[in-house]
């Protein structure tokens, strides 16, 4: 295994996390803009294509960062013990200015406004369950699958945010990265700014379960 400096380590995170949200982004404006008003079409369509990148960016930088293009992510790991503080610290940012790229790099290959406020309200209870759940899915997924099935994890996690979009009411966001960058476009994959809050707070609550779930299994090989 190769050992990647902390710059390549961010870089891979930087590269990762913008062409996560340009596929996010522009995957839902191509969707809608194809599916001549049919809702499902479309969000099976922007399905379809964030769980398929979500796969390849895994596969092609996991081996760098961790491909976590997550800022949950990225705390779950720390918490295990994967990743240092000053790491995690350096990965947060970086996956947050990348996310906002990626919905720019998106615009701007739909030829729409670079930066936008986006209307898309997404809130109330059942919108923070359903991240609080996507979000315990997500990190659950990724980190019992790096501990029973490593070679199975960027098919697992691709597969468990197109299940996410879904069988949540919010479509799974899991990522206040994403959530914070998707604020920023007015597109069919927007969220209102006023319900960025809600959703980072579950997203965290979500993330946090996921890993004292994980902890009740492998406790002993954490703390030592």
């Amino acid at each position: 295994m190769i050992n990647f400096s902390l710059s390549k380590r961010l870089l891979a995170e930087a590269i990762g996390t913008t062409l996560l949200l340009a596929t996010v982004v522009g995957s839902g404006i191509m969707a809608e803009t194809v599916a001549g008003g049919n809702i499902g079409i479309a969000l099976l369509g922007n399905t379809l294509a964030t769980g398929a990148i979500l796969a390849v960016l895994i596969l092609m930088l996991g081996p760098i960062s961790g491909a976590h293009f997550n800022p949950v992510v990225t705390l779950a790991f720390w918490l295990n013990k994967d990743i240092n503080a000053r790491d995690a610290l350096a990965y947060m940012p970086v996956q947050i200015i990348a996310a906002i790229l990626g919905v720019c790099l998106a615009h701007i290959m739909f030829a729409e406004t670079l930066l936008q406020t986006s209307t898309h309200i997404r809130t109330g209870a059942s919108q923070g369950v359903s991240e609080i759940v996507a979000s315990f899915a997500l990190v659950a997924c990724i980190l019992f699958t790096v501990k029973l099935r490593p070679k199975a994890v960027p098919y697992a996690v691709g597969l468990v945010i197109m299940a996410g979009y879904w069988y949540t009411a919010s479509t799974s966001f899991a990522n206040p990265a994403v959530t914070i960058a998707r604020a920023l476009s007015d597109t069919f994959a927007g969220i209102r700014p006023n319900d960025v809050p809600l959703f980072i707070g579950a997203q965290i609550v979500g993330s946090v379960l996921a890993f004292l779930a994980y902890r009740a299994y492998f406790k002993a090989e954490i703390t030592n």
